[in-house]
């Protein structure tokens, strides 16, 4: 017995919320087992928990069964193994012989708290067992993640002779969802017919969840309409499901159709999943509806619903709405801070992200790993560099930088501001803790900055460290290859990727594609794109634009024509290919073609990019006049690159007159640029015009205009050698220039015409190593 003296102890251990039920109880003596009995009816488990360990310490009397019943129900739902398992060593030690009742919940207790070893301990050892007792198993299997273990139980409960019931169908078929096994799964459904158990709701229930999961929204719909009585759970499975799976508006008819009949009124999951609908669908009007209906069933506080809320309204691109509903959020969560803050960093107002995240720093909640990776993916221009380090500085602070997703925003973060120096420090201190993401993120900077030296020695070491490779990984590395023009390493990356069996992802194959094609090797690149199976739009734009690169004018458009017959739609880049092919040709009236059913045909505007192909088709022809009143009729601000397009044809054809309007209108957006003015000098000067070039060369002179020196360079034995015009910087320039000269006297011995070489020689008296060449061909030639 628990006399008045150790009540009023337990009295003043206990919360003033249960205190009412033990002053009530100190008139009468209350046996320990009526008091525990009393605790858990009132769901006060935490003193229920109390009052056993209080009477361990201070009595010897037996208790009930039935409470040691309510002590594990205790347990289960304060989710305390630790008391768990002291009361069931009480058991075992005490006379009390446990029942199948008490078993059955001595197993969801371990179940419920995750320890499916001590579960399958006392399931071993129980010498009878009922259909109960193998579906809590299932169950604790299933929802602590392992489904093999719970078929394997399930396969077993059906050899034991023991049927299942419409719990055991839910537990199982919710095991089968986590496996993805579709064929499992009709199995399961046939097994559930046959049991008759197909007309029960909590099975009915799990077959909706599993075919939404597994896609097969037919189905899950025919499960659905044969339900004679739906509960809210079988509602919202399907305006769930109709939402995954992109059929937002079925969903929300659904959801129409839910408050017609007036039976259920929706919970705050049917009013996430609704709004996703709303923000997918892209229907703002749609949203505010159904948010005024949330607000009207009173849910418009809740922090679920407001983080939904919040979800959708940035989607709609409409911040201070979703400002507002988070604004009206009762309790906001980490969740509904991260939600926020992830609204306005995704929009790019990074100044209003950190000022969210200083205000939750004073509501006292501690940021996890999502408010980091938003915060940093908003500071991604050299202008936001300053919030991303004073974020890195706290990330430091709190400890924060041993995680490796953090670090691997941090180092992406400074990749994009242009700070590639603090981007390798950040890789450097994660060290063995660098992941394929650190690695992919380090080449992908490497690549932004065309450090392609930088990317080939870290691509070495991460051969010889654990981490494996990936489509990410060949594609950068593809890129520098590109970027570099580097064919022989890009063979060997290409070879590296059949190695590795990455070369099926068509991905890199369209990298290959793209690669060989910038390297000049378009065999190469037609032999990976034959090989391609089911190539994609990139996939042939990228050969496309390579034909087109390379003069290939024909072959362009014959792969265009054979796109198009084998139903694959193309694209803006497309076009561009296809456009500049044209150029090349001269094939001027299929260009126009092109263009003018570019949009009607194919819903495609055109861009700058595409007026600058039609203006080098033009004014390659000959045709400048047409070519300068097509830039004055597109409706364009035609920029640099169309206006120097025009002005590179006029030095081909001679016309000054256009040559100076293009130059002109050049300036006008850049009043420095050299190339308009040197190209316009060339222009007079062809035309006899010395005292036009005489006056450009004082006017380059006097705003300190220097012609920028032309780059190329070559591999040699995988060493890049870079060149600039008239170049005498070279270790090895005498030998160059000797063979050059060299050259130059074969081309005089072939015949070549004199006219169609200009040399600039300039040779110093006292070193002839420093002699320095510069030879211009013909431009056509």
């Amino acid at each position: 017995m628990i006399f008045q003296s150790q009540i009023r102890c337990i009295y003043n251990c206990v919360s003033p919320i249960v205190q009412p039920a033990i002053v009530s109880s100190l008139s009468t003596e209350l046996s320990t087992s009526g008091y525990i009995n009393l605790m858990c009816k009132q769901q006060h488990y935490k003193e229920a928990l109390d009052a056993f360990d209080f009477y361990l310490k201070n009595s010897t009397t037996q208790l009930e069964p039935s409470t040691y019943v309510n002590l594990i129900l205790a347990c289960t739902n304060f989710k305390s193994l630790k008391h768990g398992n002291k009361i069931h060593d009480h058991i075992l030690k005490s006379n009390c012989q446990p029942n199948l009742v008490l078993q059955n919940h001595i197993l969801n207790m371990y179940g419920k708290c995750g320890s499916l070893k001590e579960a399958r301990k006392v399931f071993d050892t129980m010498q009878l067992r009922n259909v109960i007792s193998w579906t809590i198993m299932i169950s604790g299997y299933s929802q602590n993640d392992q489904v093999n273990e719970a078929m394997i139980m399930y396969i077993k409960m059906l050899r034991s002779g023991h049927f299942p019931d419409q719990l055991t169908f839910g537990s199982i078929i919710k095991a089968c969802c986590s496996m993805g096994d579709i064929d499992l799964g009709r199995q399961l459904h046939c097994h559930v017919i046959k049991s008759g158990y197909d007309c029960h709701l909590i099975a009915q229930n799990a077959l909706i969840s599993m075919y939404t999961k597994f896609g097969q929204i037919g189905h899950a719909s025919d499960v659905f309409s044969t339900i004679s009585t739906k509960d809210l759970i079988s509602w919202a499975s399907m305006i769930t499901g109709l939402t995954q799976l992109g059929y937002e508006i079925e969903a929300l008819y659904l959801f129409r159709d839910m408050l017609r009949q007036g039976i259920y009124q929706p919970n705050e999951f049917i009013f996430g999943s609704l709004f996703s609908a709303c923000s997918s669908f892209l229907e703002p009007e749609f949203g505010r509806q159904v948010h005024g209906m949330c607000a009207k069933f009173g849910l418009g506080r809740d922090v679920f619903v407001g983080c939904s809320l919040c979800d959708m309204y940035a989607n709609f691109g409409f911040l201070p709405s979703a400002k507002r509903a988070f604004c009206h959020i009762r309790c906001p969560d980490i969740v509904s801070w991260n939600a926020i803050i992830a609204a306005f960093a995704d929009s790019g107002d990074v100044h209003e992200a950190v000022s969210l995240f200083w205000q939750m720093m004073h509501s006292g909640l501690m940021p996890d790993n999502v408010t980091f990776l938003s915060l940093l993916s908003a500071c991604g221009s050299p202008v936001t560099l300053n919030q991303g380090m004073q974020i890195h500085s706290y990330i430091i602070k709190i400890g924060f930088d041993k995680e490796v997703s953090v670090c691997n925003s941090l180092l992406t973060m400074y990749a994009k501001c242009s700070n590639l120096h603090d981007a390798f420090n950040v890789f450097v201190d994660l060290s063995e803790k660098a992941n394929l993401v650190s690695w992919n993120a380090i080449l992908s900077a490497c690549l932004q900055h065309k450090q392609a030296g930088e990317a080939f020695r870290l691509f070495k070491l991460m051969l010889s460290s654990e981490n494996s490779r990936d489509n990410i990984t060949i594609t950068n590395l593809l890129g520098t290859c590109a970027e570099l023009a580097s064919l022989e390493v890009g063979n060997q990356i290409h070879c590296f990727s059949i190695k590795s069996g990455l070369v099926a992802d068509v991905s890199v194959s369209n990298r290959l594609i793209d690669m060989y094609a910038k390297c000049g090797s378009l065999k190469h690149a037609r032999d990976v794109f034959d090989s391609t199976q089911n190539p994609d739009i990139v996939s042939w734009s990228s050969l496309i634009v390579g034909y087109a690169q390379f003069g290939l004018g024909h072959e362009a458009l014959n792969l265009f024509r054979m796109m198009r017959n084998s139903g694959v739609q193309p694209n803006e880049v497309t076009y561009l290919g296809v456009l500049s092919a044209c150029s090349h040709i001269g094939l001027v009236e299929e260009g126009w073609h092109l263009y003018k059913t570019m949009e009607v045909e194919q819903g495609i505007p055109p861009t700058i990019e595409h007026i600058s192909c039609m203006v080098d088709l033009l004014a390659r022809a000959g045709c400048l006049y047409e070519a300068e009143n097509f830039i004055k009729e597109t409706g364009f601000d035609p920029d640099i690159t169309t206006w120097k397009t025009l002005l590179a044809s006029c030095r081909t054809h001679g016309n000054v007159d256009i040559a100076e309007r293009a130059a002109k209108n050049i300036l006008k957006l850049d009043p420095c640029n050299s190339a308009a003015l040197v190209l316009l000098s060339n222009i007079h000067a062809s035309a006899g015009n010395w005292k036009d070039v005489a006056k450009l060369r004082n006017l380059m002179r006097q705003i300190g205009v220097q012609k920028v020196p032309g780059q190329s360079w070559i591999e040699v034995k995988d060493k890049i050698h870079v060149f600039f015009s008239e170049d005498s910087s070279h270790p090895q320039r005498g030998e160059i220039y000797a063979m050059l000269e060299d050259l130059w006297l074969q081309m005089l011995d072939e015949s070549y015409d004199p006219s169609k070489i200009y040399i600039d020689y300039e040779l110093p008296l006292d070193n002839f190593d420093a002699a320095r060449y510069f030879v211009m061909t013909d431009p056509e030639s």
